[in-house]
């Protein structure tokens, strides 16, 4: 089986070759069109074939045609399609390679507007025709404090039961802080300028938030279905815009000029305002949820991405904060979450308390924590296996349409107000 990369415009096309994978052939077909995001692409490939420890041995064969997608569906069935790149084409890449009897390995978001939910229903029908399996990539289920807090969350006698909340205090609470500006592998990440153009990137309420109701799904209804037409109902949505100069934005793209397709989002000052903020309040299985995202243009100095989470437990309250998770008991007594954590102990070894105010904190071992980048092969991995098995978990299809349905509804509803 071969590793297929299609118009790989993001960099996550090339995290997922960090490693070689049993059973995957070291010969990596590219079909995209000629251009930067392809070589950007080519070159982070080869410096994984390049690094001294644990060097992989990708051989790249690149085409860049503009017929690249027809030479692409021209290929063997059965092989994996990776697609990680331009937003407004991935509906289409998706269906046109499911159709074509391929299985297929996604970046979020899968849908950005509910006209791309609806070709991702049919998307999901079609691959279950054709014995493929579709999958996107969640990395954050393989970060160690998400994993913790989801065992803490199914562990009664410390967490007790999952609240309902309210409105103005939702059960879940959810928010994550990202920033155009930053470095991977050392290096600034130069992004194309596609990504600061909503049409085309999608809306922040539609792009990482992906990942926070998929965690919410995970972590508070684990191996359960979500009926996305009966689960899910959307209370209300907000969206906001990120100001960016032209100079910020030439400082991450390398653009001499906005393109003619951002004009339309630069205002009267010359300033890019890019719709990558956004947040929403929903209920799932009639518990309050919140989800809110933002984009900041740089970091300030030894910061970087951020990620809150809250869930709230009739014994305790189970909070991630500044790459931490605490525990904060209401009628769960500390010898049960002595137990609870020493049950945790022996899969995660390592692991202890310690106080923190009216807290407890987790002590968690570097060695867990490998960082969002090394999440990739394992995303790849546990896709290898439902690959190999022919098939995955039957809640798996239903809760990515319920996830891309929660967020395609509530752009829908940010955009009323």
């Amino acid at each position: 089986m071969k590793l297929i990369a299609l118009d790989p415009g993001h960099f996550h096309a090339s995290l997922v070759q960090q490693e070689m994978y049993p059973g995957i052939d070291s010969l990596l077909k590219v079909f995209a069109p000629e251009g930067a995001e392809v070589e950007r692409y080519r070159k982070a490939v080869l410096a994984f074939n390049e690094r001294k420890d644990s060097p992989t041995h990708w051989v790249q064969e690149v085409y860049t045609g503009p017929d690249y997608l027809q030479q692409l569906l021209a290929q063997p069935a059965e092989n994996i399609v990776v697609i990680a790149g331009n937003n407004r084409l991935k509906s289409t890449y998706i269906r046109r390679c499911v159709h074509a009897g391929m299985h297929v390995l996604s970046d979020k978001p899968m849908a950005i507007d509910a006209a791309g939910f609806d070709s991702l229903k049919a998307a999901f029908n079609e691959a279950a025709q054709h014995h493929v399996q579709l999958y996107d990539m969640m990395t954050e289920r393989y970060e160690i404090t998400s994993i913790l807090q989801r065992e803490l969350v199914q562990m009664p006698s410390v967490f007790g039961k999952l609240e309902k909340g309210t409105p103005a205090a939702p059960a879940i609470i959810k928010e994550s802080v990202h920033h155009f500006k930053k470095k991977v592998a050392g290096n600034v990440l130069i992004r194309p300028a596609w990504y600061m153009d909503v049409t085309q990137q999608g809306e922040g309420i539609v792009d990482v938030t992906t990942h926070l109701v998929d965690l919410i799904q995970w972590t508070c209804f684990p191996d359960q279905v979500i009926h996305y037409e009966v689960d899910i109902l959307i209370d209300s949505a907000r969206r906001w815009p990120t100001a960016m100069t032209f100079s910020q934005f030439h400082e991450i793209t390398n653009e001499d000029r906005f393109p003619d397709y951002l004009l339309k989002d630069v205002n009267e000052d010359s300033v890019l305002q890019v719709y990558a903020n956004g947040a929403f309040d929903y209920r799932i299985k009639e518990v309050h949820a919140r989800v809110a995202v933002s984009w900041k243009y740089q970091a300030p100095e030894g910061r970087g991405d951020t990620h809150y989470s809250l869930i709230r437990g009739t014994g305790a309250d189970i909070v991630i904060r500044d790459g931490a998770l605490y525990i904060e008991l209401k009628t769960a007594g500390t010898e049960a979450l002595q137990q609870g954590i020493g049950v945790l102990a022996a899969t995660c070894p390592g692991i202890s308390l310690k106080a923190s105010g009216k807290a407890w904190e987790v002590v968690i071992p570097a060695t867990y924590k490998k960082g969002h980048e090394a999440s990739f092969a394992s995303v790849m991995q546990k896709y290898l296996l439902y690959v190999n098995s022919g098939s995955m978990p039957a809640w798996e299809v239903p809760n990515m349409l319920a996830k891309y349905y929660t967020t395609t509804q509530a752009l829908q509803l940010a955009k009323k107000h």
